[in-house]
């Protein structure tokens, strides 16, 4: 049995404290289930020529994962660690802080049906801009705020898209995420792919992912 050193201690501190919540609020319920997600795990090399790859960190891969597949326009999302120093990390190594990867999720996407600023829109609405690596209980590093650009183009656009939502009033502090060139991708073990899809009940999907779903809008009755 593989182990976590952080969400597992964090899915019971949030039970702990939201209680009802997590019980009562957007939880797996007959009455309502996410948007099925529209995004295969793999695609061809002729696939992948055809749309524009972007590196994301938003905190937990999970969360970022669970939401991403399910907009219109996504089509492959894969979680991995960028931007340490490295080479093929472990997950216990990332958690540690000391390799200075973030936790992100590679995005495929087809911008004739999702633009790179409508992305970003999502991207800055699916968590917390403003935290210094950290979102919600998840600390360290590894949970930092990053747009890992591919072109001269798309750097541009996420910072004008930056300064647009820092601008915008809806935050009420600094945005403070990391905008920089892509590096090494390195996967993610199996288990953190489709995590959300596979433990929709367990208590951090619970307390964090099913909110945000419902937040952005991503859940339906059934």
């Amino acid at each position: 049995m593989f182990k976590r050193p952080s969400k597992f201690a964090i899915a019971a501190a949030a039970v702990a404290a939201c209680g009802a919540f997590v019980i009562a609020g957007p939880t797996p319920r007959s009455a309502v289930k996410p948007v099925d997600p529209v995004t295969p795990k793999e695609l061809s090399d002729e696939e992948k020529e055809a749309l524009e790859v972007v590196d994301l960190g938003a905190g937990c891969f999970w969360c970022i994962e669970a939401v991403l597949e399910r907009i219109k326009g996504v089509k492959s999302v894969e979680s991995g660690y960028m931007g340490g120093h490295v080479k093929d990390p472990t997950y216990k190594e990332i958690c540690t802080g000391e390799t200075g990867h973030a936790e992100v999720v590679r995005v495929h996407f087809d911008p004739e049906e999702l633009p790179f600023d409508k992305l970003l829109e999502v991207f800055w609405k699916l968590h917390d801009p403003t935290t210094l690596n950290r979102q919600g209980h998840d600390i360290g590093t590894q949970y930092r705020s990053a747009i890992f650009y591919h072109s001269d183009e798309q750097k541009a656009a996420a910072e004008a898209s930056k300064a647009a939502a820092d601008k915008s009033g809806e935050f009420k502090d600094p945005i403070v995420t990391e905008i920089t060139a892509a590096s090494d991708f390195f996967p993610a073990e199996d288990y953190h792919q489709d995590f959300f899809e596979e433990n929709k009940t367990y208590p951090y999907c619970r307390a964090v992912i099913w909110p945000k779903l419902e937040k952005l809008g991503l859940l339906k009755d059934e």
